[in-house]
């Protein structure tokens, strides 16, 4: 059966996971965040990933979170819990959780820790697919897994009716190239990396999902039009704009999280801190985050007005 798969087209931020300030899941700031995004116009929202920093939540906090981003959005935006934890047995629970709300699509990272045969990566996607009826998404990411995707685990997976494609996030680009190209069916083939954002669109990639998008969606809602229009000379120049803005944004002692969450309270929109053992920014960066924040509002008055 053919799947309409538009739906997931367009620019998805990973959401970031949203504390008090005792560093509690805070229901109140996962629905606004939620509406945030909400009025800036992206396609919808990749829940529980590595911007959600699931692996430092328990399996109750990781269902609260979804259930409040539903609450705020649900039917508006295209939803995508990723629901990978540590056990089968957590991902399964995860992943019914996120079908009785009304999630769009479940996705996964392989097995994390134990360097487990491509057999037992095989069964532990498939087990979690089978729990429920929703779309599944393979998330490839070799450089926080250690397990790289092979194309013939992929061909394998793709055989399957649930799976739809791949959220690809290792840095080469011709990996999106041969995932579009060597698929026995359609899919969709999200770009992971957002410093290769526009080349990922450009070797196949129908679609973005990334962490730093959340901080400047403006910026990749204007990239993504420029590619589907053929403006790639403009499209180009955001892209080199946004590895700056990256760079500048991994320059910190504090964690990449961090400081985006610092950027985000200061546009009014307070999600907490990042969750030990992720390194805060240090009291004597916090006026370099307001530059940061500066050199973001530039960028999105020169590309997008």
């Amino acid at each position: 059966m053919t799947k309409n798969l538009d739906k997931y087209k367009g620019i998805i931020p990973a959401f970031y996971a949203c504390y008090d300030d005792e560093g509690n899941v805070s229901p109140e700031r996962v629905q606004k965040l939620a509406k945030y995004y909400l009025g800036k116009g992206v396609k919808g929202l990749y829940v529980g990933g590595s911007s959600g920093e699931c692996i430092y939540q328990t399996v109750e906090e990781r269902k609260l979170v979804l259930e409040n981003v539903m609450k705020a959005v649900g039917g508006q935006m295209t939803i995508i819990a990723h629901v990978a934890a540590p056990s089968t047995r957590d991902s399964i629970e995860l992943a019914k959780h996120a079908e009785k709300l009304g999630v769009d699509a479940l996705a996964a990272i392989p097995p994390i820790y134990f360097v487990l045969p491509e057999p037992a990566i095989e069964a532990y996607w498939t087990s979690i697919m089978e729990a429920t009826n929703l779309d599944f998404i393979i998330y490839n990411i070799p450089q926080t897994t250690g397990y790289a995707l092979s194309e013939n685990l992929f061909k394998k997976m793709m055989t399957k009716e649930q799976v739809i494609g791949v959220k690809n996030s290792s840095m080469p680009v011709m990996d999106i190239n041969m995932w579009k190209l060597r698929a026995p069916k359609e899919n969709i083939i999200f770009n992971g990396p957002d410093e290769q954002f526009v080349g990922g669109r450009v070797m196949g990639a129908d679609a973005g999902i990334g962490g730093t998008y959340g901080v400047y969606p403006e910026l990749l809602l204007e990239a993504d039009r420029c590619v589907r229009e053929g403006e790639l000379d403009k499209a180009l120049e955001i892209q080199l704009c946004v590895n700056d803005l990256i760079s500048q944004l991994t320059s910190f002692k504090g964690n990449l999280y961090d400081v985006m969450k610092l950027i985000l309270a200061q546009r009014g929109v307070a999600v907490g801190r990042a969750r030990y053992p992720l390194p805060h920014v240090e009291e004597s960066e916090m006026d370099r985050v307001t530059k940061v924040r500066e050199n973001i509002d530039k960028a999105i008055e020169k590309y997008v007005g």
